[in-house]
C-alpha cells in the first residue's frame, strides 16, 4: 500500500503552499446549485475560511467511467446532467478555466493506474453546484477526476494517497457525493428534512468512523450492516468520500458539517479534513 510520505516531494508549476484542507461535500439536489439555503450558505462560508486555492480538483459522483480520467481542457464546459428541473438550472453556466498542465502533472503523479487526459467531459453538477457558491467569480481553475466503476473502494482510497502532494501546491481536493443516497426510497414528505431510521443509523456509523479515523470499516462498507447496504445501493455517491479520507494524514482531525438527512433516504453530511 502506498504511503503519504512517498508523495510529498512532488513539484509542479504551482507554488509551494501550506497544506490545503480536504473536503467531502454532500451535494444533494442539483437545485442547491441555484438556491441560497443552509447547505449552500455553508459552502460559501467554508470557502471564506480556508486558504484561496490555486486550483480545485473535484471527484464527483456524476463522472463514473471505465478507467480513471482527468479533465484536461482550457475551458471545461458546464454540464447539465439531469432532467425534470426548472429552466433556470439549465441556464447556469460556470465558466471557470481548466489547467491542462496540472492535469498532466496529476496524471504523471499517479503510479497505481493510468490516468487518461480527457477533453470531452467538463464540470458536471456534482462539481459546479457546489463550487459556484464557493467561488462565484469562476476565476479559479477547476479539474475533475473520474471514478473508475470497475474498482472497489480500497482502490480509490489508495489512489487518493498518490494525490497528497497536490495539497502542498495549493490544490483543494473535493469529493462530491452523498454518504447515504438511495433515491428509490426517497420520501417527498421529508424533502425539507428528516430521515428514515436506517438512514440515520447508517450516517451515525459513518460519522463515528470518520471522527475516530477508523477508515477500514468505511473501506469495507458492505460489511457495516443492513442499514448501510440500504444507504449505499450503488456506490457512485459514496466513493468520493474515499478520496477525501485517503488524503488525511496522521496528524489531521476531521470535522462534520451540513449534518442533516433530507428526503428520508439521503444525508447531506459533509467533512472537512485539516484547517
Amino acid at each position: 500500500m502506498a504511503t503519504l510520505n512517498q508523495f510529498k516531494n512532488f513539484t509542479s508549476g504551482l507554488p509551494q503552499t501550506a497544506l490545503m484542507p480536504v473536503l467531502f461535500m454532500g451535494h444533494g439536489s442539483p437545485m442547491n446549485g441555484i438556491e441560497i439555503n443552509e447547505f449552500s450558505s455553508k459552502w460559501e462560508e467554508i470557502a471564506k475560511k480556508i486558504p484561496v486555492p490555486q486550483a480545485v480538483l473535484v471527484i464527483s459522483a456524476h463522472w463514473f467511467t471505465k478507467g480513471t480520467k482527468i479533465t484536461a481542457m482550457d475551458l471545461p464546459p458546464t454540464i447539465h446532467d439531469f432532467g425534470g428541473f426548472p429552466q433556470a438550472l439549465f441556464d447556469v453556466q460556470y465558466p471557470a478555466p481548466g489547467n491542462p498542465e496540472l492535469a498532466k502533472e496529476t496524471a504523471d503523479l499517479v503510479k497505481s493506474t493510468s490516468i487518461l487526459l480527457d477533453h470531452d467531459w467538463g464540470l458536471d453538477h456534482g462539481a459546479w453546484s457546489v463550487i459556484k457558491h464557493m467561488y462565484p467569480a469562476a476565476n479559479i481553475p477547476i479539474l475533475q477526476l473520474s471514478i473508475d466503476y470497475t474498482k472497489e473502494a480500497k482502490f480509490h482510497y489508495n489512489l487518493a494517497k498518490e494525490l497528497y502532494a497536490l495539497r502542498k501546491k495549493g490544490v483543494l481536493i473535493l469529493g462530491s457525493g452523498n454518504m447515504v443516497h438511495n433515491l428509490r426510497m426517497m420520501s417527498w414528505e421529508m424533502i425539507n428534512g428528516g430521515g428514515y431510521d436506517w438512514a440515520i443509523e447508517a450516517n451515525e456509523k459513518f460519522k463515528t468512523a470518520i471522527l475516530t479515523k477508523n477508515h477500514q470499516p468505511l473501506i469495507n462498507y458492505q460489511t457495516m450492516g443492513s442499514d448501510v447496504i440500504l444507504g449505499i445501493p450503488t456506490p457512485e455517491h459514496y466513493l468520493p468520500l474515499m478520496y477525501s479520507l485517503g488524503l488525511q494524514n496522521e496528524q489531521e482531525e476531521a470535522s462534520i458539517f451540513n449534518d442533516k438527512a433530507v428526503g428520508g433516504s439521503l444525508t447531506m453530511t459533509s467533512v472537512q479534513i485539516g484547517n
